[in-house]
Order: C-alpha cells, then structure tokens, then sequence
C-alpha cells in the first residue's frame, strides 16, 4: 500500500472546504492534480471515500471513519514539525553539561545565566562531578558533553580545545609570600603545601620535576575538592594553587591569589563530545557561547 502524505492532505482539505476548488486553492495546486490525488488514495486504498455528485460533496462510510484518523495524524505530524522548528530556532530544548566541580561552582553558573538570558526556554542541566567523570558521562550519553582538563580520550570521544591557563597561588592575607614581588615554585616548596588527590597532584608533581629537576612537591594535605583546599587555606593551614577561572571561589573565601613563575605551568582545557553523534541545535549553541564567553574573558589562547 503507497499512500503519501500529499493524498492525505488532499483529503483532508476536500472535506473542511467541501469543494474541490477551495481545497485545490488552500493547497496551491489545480483542481485536476487535487482530484486526481483522491483518486489515487481510493485506488490504494481499494475504497471509495468521497460521494461525488454536482450539488456537494461527501464522505461514504468508508471516508467517514477513515477521516477522523487522517485529520489526527496530520494534527499530530504538525505538532512534531513545529516542535522540530522551535528547536532549531533555540526556542526550546534542554543541555546537559558535565564539568569537574571546582568549574561547575565557579565558570559555569556565570555562563549558564547568560545564556538563559538569551535563550530563556532552553534549560541548561549541569552535572558536577569528579574531573575523571566528565569523560565516561561523555561516552555513556548521560550528557550532550563535558568541559574539563586535557585527558587521553578514545576513539569514540572528540575534543575540542577552549582555554589553557596557568597555575597561580594562593594564600591568605598577611602570608609570607605576598610582599614577593615575584612568585616562584621555589618559593611555595617551602611552604606546607594543600593539593587535591587524583591526577591533579601527579601532573603537577611531574611537569615542575620535569621543569626544576631539584624541586619535589611533598603536599602536607591531600583533599578531593578544592573548596576544601581554599577552606583549609583559609584556616592558615597551607598554600594551595589553583587556575584563574576560579577567581570567584577564590574571593568568596577572602585570599590572595597571584601569578606562579619560575617556571609557569599551564593546564589545558577541552570541550569533550561524543564522536559518533552531532549536537542537538540548543547543545551546539551553548557549546558556542561557551566558547564566546571564554574568548571574552582572554583566555581563548591555547599554546601548542
């Protein structure tokens, strides 16, 4: 059976306008093509369902009770079209972002709200966990993408650089360090040192030996997260580094963060998605501001 949605239609304008010139006209086809679209459907269908006569124009009973289920399908399809144009419209729709949580406190609900200010019917859903999370809510499909440090990543992920930023440190007001004109890993060495556990404290660990063979970064503290670095830090406990983008979390708790040279180590970031699938039109326009945004704030630059 071949029935297209064009005889469909055809059908359903015959029997709102009752005349086969006004139906022809609400479709902007002749009357002939019109008619000849009812003729078609009847034949695949192997039923009469229009009564043809000079005066009007009716339904047998076969139209009668097939009508009622046409009318609901085209209803239906044009529901879902205009669904489908809201969406690439960015009318609507829903993202969901993984980031590590240091970034979903701090970068992330400054983006989020400018974005929602733009696009007020998209709901951006942020998922914080663990850095080395991001990626495996990457590949399972829990998220659109994710946004986190430089990782190895498979086949079935692509990335796409956004930022690389450097180490700063810091400390609280009236330490040691902050009348340094310049501040230099040999200088926080000599400092207890509060690091977070994981991949963070090893990266760090071996691209300052690799950089200051004499240096070797022994942490006092080692925690999960960095707001209870900066907790502790704020307890006079120790130093701590962190990158720029927190600068927020940072002044919440009341410290000083500065420059960290001699040498200056950096950290890359990436925007991670899976390889085999495109983002939706409201995912790949917060992907973009995503971008924008950190270009706005100067840190678009990725050395290679």
């Amino acid at each position: 059976m071949n029935v297209t949605l064009r005889q469909l239609r055809a059908l359903v304008a015959l029997v709102r306008t009752g005349s086969f010139t006004q139906a022809a006209a609400s479709l902007h086809v002749t009357q002939s093509a019109l008619s000849g679209q009812i003729k078609e459907l009847e034949q695949a269908l192997g039923v009469r369902l229009v009564e043809r006569s000079t005066r009007r124009i009716g339904l047998t009973e076969a139209g009668r009770g097939f009508y009622p289920l046409v009318d609901k399908i085209l209803q239906d399809l044009e529901g879902v079209l205009h669904g489908i144009d809201d969406l690439k419209a960015l009318k609507k729709g829903v993202v969901r972002v993984a980031a590590p949580q240091l970034m979903a406190c701090t970068l992330l609900p400054e983006v989020i709200a400018a974005f929602s200010h733009a696009h007020p019917e998209v709901q951006v859903r942020l998922a914080d966990c663990e850095v080395d999370s991001v990626l495996a809510r990457v590949a399972s499909g829990e998220v659109d993408f994710g946004v986190g440090p430089e990782r190895p990543t498979g086949a079935d992920i692509a990335a796409q650089a956004l930022f690389e930023l450097p180490f700063m440190v810091v400390f609280p007001p009236g330490h040691a360090l902050e009348p340094l004109p310049r501040i230099g890993w040999n200088d926080v060495v000599q400092h207890p040192f509060i690091a977070l556990q994981g991949q963070f404290t090893e990266l760090l660990t071996h691209d300052l030996h690799g950089a200051l063979r004499d240096l070797t970064l022994r942490p006092s503290h080692e925690v999960a997260f960095m707001s209870t670095a900066l907790s502790l830090v704020h307890a006079c406990q120790g130093i701590t580094t962190c990158l720029p983008y927190a600068d927020s979390l940072v002044k919440l708790y009341q410290l000083r963060m500065r420059p960290l040279l001699g040498p200056e180590l950096r950290r890359k970031f990436q925007v991670y998605q899976r390889a085999s699938a495109s983002l939706a039109p409201a995912a790949a326009e917060f992907a973009r501001f995503l971008h924008a945004q950190v270009a706005s704030r100067g840190w678009n630059t990725v050395r290679e």
